[in-house]
């Protein structure tokens, strides 16, 4: 809420663009990206070159931290999720920054000191940048005008002089990244603008879109699904995989992109059993009547609450869960709405459950759901001299006099201190009073409206005008928190339980010599147990595991699939913790580059050998038959569809562009089809008629919307076809458990 909840100071270029600014002045030039001897990988690779680990760890370190204040100020957690994915923030920005930097030097890209300058300042046919409009802005109206940009050259020119003429290496650093990051920008806005001249869209293109989108097929049909068949009713011989295999083992959808390691995994969550539930249900209830009795709720809260947070005053406010401010208070489920806004002050609300804890609640209050008022500040500056003060108060109170509805806006803009709601003619549109200073806060959420008075904060002296307030109203609540949790005798079980079943898999695998056999014991045994097995792949290139909760869960699912002596059916030693649940794991492939191992696509091709025979079976029955004979037999019903070649559905049965092909090919108004093997069935389809496209010769329509989705992709396919050819390898994490150095 600008100065109400915190002073921020502009600082212009200083906090706008130096974060970016010293990422760039890190990543100097393409040849100091390149690293020294960590082994044969390091972090990573480009076109075979190692990633310089120095420069990356500053710049990863760089983003994290920005990323923490970034969340801070947001009020959002940032823990070892969030450091994660800053940290792939880095990584991708430093390796999309080196394969750009080496298509410049190709291709001559640069910038001369009059283009970088012209590029700042908004000159000689450049616009104002978006990052630095705030300089080219008029303070006033919030608008860019010819005037304005004058201006804003020359506070532009003073902030960047002060960067280059000043002794302290920081300053110093930020003017030499600043100018590295807008030169880069520039050189990739080149850049892409030379690819884009490439991206074209022909007058056939365009016209073949606009038929494709208006012409019309209007079609009955009856489907038949694959899944009327139970898989185990098909028979299919080894000799029918190994010869599928023979003759489609190069097939794109087969080949192996990449060298990669497939592991399944299965999880024992760590749950509170029913001897728990009914023991917390004690102590909650003991809890709800010591709550309900007390007279001192805070020392309660804060020896009884998991969460050790207590508030006497609307910074207390609950609100719903989902709500816009669900991140700046505590909040209750949706369908305690009601509840709580009928409760009584001293009601004890709950137990009732908000993501992992149990949340008992004593209503202290009750707040406005929305407030909207407007103030002028008089800023006291946080000065305690009683002359000041009296001064400044004097002024505000011999402004109020004069100020009325009317008037307010333009007097906050002559007189207020508030440079955060200055050009809003001091509006707030939509706050809590537990969002403001207490004072303040407090006149809106009370006072009638369009009552105007003057209120004392640590800020200053405010002029306020009530504007909006809702009759409906959210709780202010003091909680206690509870988190239920499974008790140490059920996890002792739990452990005893997954340490049993690793014991089995270890024992009977271990005598068994052929790979695919220990896979589909492990799958049998971890059925029995009543878990499921999933299979888990990670790629060579860019070694990372999914779907665990823990970083240390991840990094010992990649030691065992990239140990040293690593074979298929190597299992895990002892049971993985991750947070709440305990994880075994097993390598279950090992898959080179190229064509696929038989082993390796034995179960998908002979997946699709069933497809091929259920087809085959289904297309025999629905042979010669009508419509509605097939209804009759298939106990469905005819349905009704529209079809266009641009948007190959049918109905609501499934996507099929090879047979919508069909009907706009070879398929004649009145004609019914010979059953037709779909991805989820067999159709037999009759066009009942077709809608022709309306007759014209323009297509400038269907020629930008081509050409806008070609442009808009540019950018991203242009960096993909570039990490393929310089065969990226991203070896972080590996590197990191001392595994592929």
């Amino acid at each position: 809420m600008a100065i109400i909840g915190k002073i921020r100071e502009k600082s212009g270029l200083l906090v706008g663009i130096i974060g970016l600014a010293l990422l760039a002045f890190i990543l100097s030039d393409y040849k100091s990206m390149m690293g020294g001897s960590e082994g044969e990988f390091g972090i990573g690779l480009v076109y075979g070159d190692k990633v310089d680990i120095n420069n990356y760890g500053a710049l990863s370190s760089r983003v994290q931290d920005q990323d923490r204040a970034q969340a801070e100020k947001e009020q959002k957690p940032f823990g070892e999720t969030e450091m994660e994915a800053a940290s792939d923030k880095a990584w991708n920005f430093m390796v999309d920054s080196m394969l750009l930097q080496k298509e410049y030097d190709a291709l001559g890209i640069s910038v001369s000191d009059k283009e970088f300058n012209s590029y700042l300042m908004a000159s000689d046919g450049f616009t104002p940048l978006q990052d630095l409009a705030s300089f080219f802005t008029d303070s006033v109206t919030g608008a860019i005008s010819d005037q304005s940009i004058m201006l804003g050259r020359q506070k532009l020119q003073q902030t960047l002089n002060q960067l280059k003429t000043s002794k302290e290496p920081q300053a110093k650093s930020q003017w030499e990244g600043t100018k590295k990051y807008y030169t880069d920008r520039r050189k990739q806005e080149k850049y892409f603008a030379l690819v884009g001249q490439g991206v074209y869209v022909t007058k056939l293109e365009a016209e073949e879109e606009y038929f494709a989108q208006k012409e019309i097929k209007n079609i009955s049909f009856v489907q038949r699904r694959y899944t009327e068949i139970n898989d185990a009713d098909i028979k299919v011989k080894e000799s029918e995989i190994q010869a599928f295999y023979d003759a489609h083992k190069s097939d794109k959808k087969y080949m192996n992109r990449s060298s990669n390691r497939e592991v399944k995994v299965f999880s024992v969550i760590i749950s509170p059993s029913k001897k728990d539930t009914l023991a917390f249900s004690k102590i909650v209830m003991k809890l709800k009547a010591d709550f309900s009795a007390s007279t001192n709720d805070s020392i309660l809260v804060m020896k009884e609450s998991d969460m050790k947070q207590y508030f006497g005053d609307k910074r207390a406010t609950a609100v719903p869960e989902g709500h816009e401010k669900a991140n700046r208070f505590l909040t209750y489920p949706r369908d305690y709405d009601t509840i709580f806004k009928l409760a009584k002050v001293g009601q004890i609300v709950g137990p009732y459950a908000v993501n992992e804890s149990m949340m008992i609640s004593k209503v202290i209050g009750f707040t406005p759901t929305h407030i909207k008022a407007r103030h002028l500040l008089i800023s006291t500056n946080g000065s305690k001299d009683a002359k000041v003060l009296a001064a400044k108060q004097r002024t505000a109170d011999s402004l109020v006099k004069l100020m009325n509805k009317d008037n307010f806006a333009e007097f906050v803009t002559k007189f207020s201190d508030d440079p955060g709601s200055k050009t809003t003619g001091g509006v707030y549109e939509n706050f809590l009073e537990g969002e403001m200073v207490k004072e303040f806060g407090s006149f809106c959420a009370t006072n009638p409206i369009g009552k105007i008075g003057v209120v004392k904060t640590d800020f200053g002296f405010h002029i306020i005008e009530v504007m909006e307030r809702d009759a409906s109203v959210f709780p202010v609540l003091t909680t206690i928190q509870k988190t239920f949790k499974a008790s140490e005798e059920t996890i002792s079980n739990k452990e005893s339980e997954v340490n049993d079943i690793l014991y089995e898999l270890d024992k009977k695998i271990s005598k068994v010599e052929d790979p695919i056999k220990k896979i589909d014991l492990f799958d049998t045994i971890v059925r029995k147990a009543g878990y499921f097995a999933s299979p888990m792949l990670i790629e060579d290139d860019n070694a990372k595991v999914y779907g665990m909760t823990t970083s240390m869960a991840a990094d010992k699912i990649l030691e065992l699939a990239y140990s040293e002596n690593v074979a298929v059916g190597s299992l895990t030693s002892y049971p993985i913790k991750d947070k709440d649940k305990y994880v075994i794991a097993i390598v279950s492939a090992i898959k080179e580059k190229g064509e696929p191992l038989y082993e390796h696509v034995k179960k998908q091709m002979e997946k699709e050998i069933i497809e091929e025979k259920k087809a085959k079976r289904l297309m025999n029955q629905m042979a010669k038959k009508s419509l509605t004979e097939l209804a009759r037999i298939g106990n469905t019903t005819v349905m009704d569809a529209q079809v266009t070649f641009g948007n190959p559905s049918i109905g609501n049965a499934g996507y099929e562009p090879e047979i919508v092909g069909a009907l706009f090919s070879v398929i004649k108004d009145g004609k019914t089809t010979l059953p037709l093997k779909g991805k989820t069935g067999v159709y037999v389809i009759k066009v009942k008629s077709t809608t022709k496209a309306a007759a014209t010769s323009n297509y400038n329509a269907e020629r930008d919307q081509l050409l806008n989705t070609l442009k808009g992709s540019v950018q991203g396919q242009v960096l993909t076809a570039l990490k393929k050819k310089a065969e990226v390898v991203d070896n972080r994490k590996l590197y990191n458990i001392r595994v592929r150095l």
